[in-house]
């Protein structure tokens, strides 16, 4: 499905952009019926951004609460759940900081020029303070909440059910099963959603060249290649950490997951490299107990990659059309997007509903998540590539702390069996045979 939908989305782009070049040769010199026609093709975009904010609230909800629910009880979450919550939220920071920090310093927005369509939605950016903004987060009503898609106070909603769900034990476990069928449910609606994207790509491509002419293409080349040079820095950053913690062995990860690497970046899917990965972390001396705690969590709450591409994302949008944002704003917007990006990040294109929301929340245009959608693919092969280095690093630097990284073994195929990740972020573990568990349990690690 993931191929079909990239060759749809190409076939998308190309057709927009030479509908786009047709409607621009007859209708360019009329600025007026350029405008009108762009309107109609665009209104394959809007419906599309409908779509995407009509799953925003139950996707968060349930992915989120169902996430939670799926870390188990205080000893599960105890010196290395703890630990990895840690990481998640520095590495996050970090990334984030760095997407805003080139975003401004690079300026792929500016010059675009992208004329708002969509009508003011959100909070008001220039009303916007820190008190206003603490006290918002809380919500008085859930179904208010929902029905005006106040992401935040979803998330605020969420994080109670989810760890009093924790709490009551078996008494919930209904509920658990509940939320669970109802994330399945939603990821099933998102799959139908995101069908709609080669015809958004189609309609907002169509409509930028039809106003704005060929060279509106260019923006794109700058915006991946922009895009790819903070990519390129979060990996320094990275790197040095993992080298601050293992050490020499930093390199001889980086070997051991240079298959799961290549994977996440040729699919485009950090979670296509997923089962690939829990073997390699196995070989490099990552114990059982850690990686299938660790990997899970950071497959929901550590996405390296997607974090620094929201502020990236979200800033060149505000400078396509021009809209100047204060840092303190900007600060703001990614303190949001460090709440907002948890618990839907197993979703497929996750990464666009978490940046509509903030743009919504914010009183910024929605209508431009359609504009990058058009490349959003090849960025996301980026994001989906740091996010495996980041998640990699993440779970073998907890083992070393923990004192538990053992010695690595020969990168050689022994072919286990790993089960899938689950879009809820529940735990998953490497199912070996019993002759293999057998001799290398205690030999290695100690006790599993």
């Amino acid at each position: 499905m993931t191929n079909r939908l990239t060759t749809m989305v190409l076939a998308g782009m190309i057709l927009g952009v030479t509908a786009g070049f047709i409607a621009n040769m007859w209708f360019g010199a009329d600025e007026a019926a350029a405008k009108e026609v762009a309107s109609y093709f665009h209104l394959l975009a809007d419906i599309f951004l409908h779509l995407i904010k009509m799953i925003i609230a139950p996707l968060v909800f349930s992915t989120l609460v169902a996430g939670i629910a799926h870390m188990g009880d205080s000893a599960a979450l105890g010196r290395i759940g703890g630990r990895a919550i840690a990481w998640f939220v520095v590495a996050s920071l970090v990334s984030l900081a760095i997407g805003l920090v080139f975003v401004n310093l690079l300026e792929p927005g500016v010059g675009v020029n992208l004329v708002r369509t969509g009508s003011p939605a959100g909070v008001d950016t220039e009303a916007l303070n820190f008190q206003t903004f603490i006290l918002n987060v809380f919500p008085t009503s859930i179904v208010g909440a929902m029905a005006d898609n106040s992401i935040l106070q979803i998330v605020v909603f969420s994080l109670f059910v989810g760890v009093a769900l924790t709490a009551i034990g078996e008494k919930g476990r209904p509920v658990v099963a509940l939320v669970e069928s109802m994330v399945e449910l939603m990821l099933q609606v998102t799959g139908y959603v995101m069908r709609m994207a080669p015809f958004a790509v189609f309609g907002a491509l169509a409509s930028s060249v039809t106003v704005q002419g060929m060279g509106v293409l260019l923006t794109f080349g700058q915006l991946i290649g922009k895009f790819y040079v903070g990519v390129g820095a979060l990996w320094v950053v990275l790197g040095l950490a993992g080298f601050a913690i293992l050490g020499k062995r930093m390199l001889m990860l980086a070997g051991y997951i240079r298959e799961p690497l290549l994977i996440a970046f040729s699919t485009a899917s950090s979670e296509a490299a997923y089962p690939k990965m829990l073997e390699q972390l196995d070989k490099f001396g990552v114990p059982r107990r850690v990686y299938s705690f660790v990997l899970p969590l950071g497959y929901s709450f550590n996405l390296d990659g997607s974090m620094m591409y929201a502020t990236f994302a979200t800033i060149f949008i505000a400078q396509a059309y021009n809209i100047d944002l204060s840092i303190g704003t900007q600060i703001t917007i990614l303190l949001v997007l460090m709440v907002t990006s948890k618990g839907i990040a197993a979703v497929p294109r996750g990464g666009m509903v978490v940046i509509a929301a903030t743009l919504a929340q914010f009183n910024l245009p929605v209508e431009g998540v359609a504009f990058i959608l058009a490349v959003d693919h090849f960025m996301d092969m980026g994001r989906a590539a740091t996010n495996v280095v980041g998640n990699a690093i993440a779970t073998s630097a907890i083992a070393k702390w923990d004192g538990m990284l053992g010695d690595s073994r020969p990168d050689i195929d022994t072919h286990p069996q790993a089960p899938s990740h689950t879009a809820a972020g529940g735990r998953a573990g490497l199912d070996l045979a019993p002759d293999m568990v057998e001799a290398r349990s205690d030999s290695r690690h100690g006790k599993w």
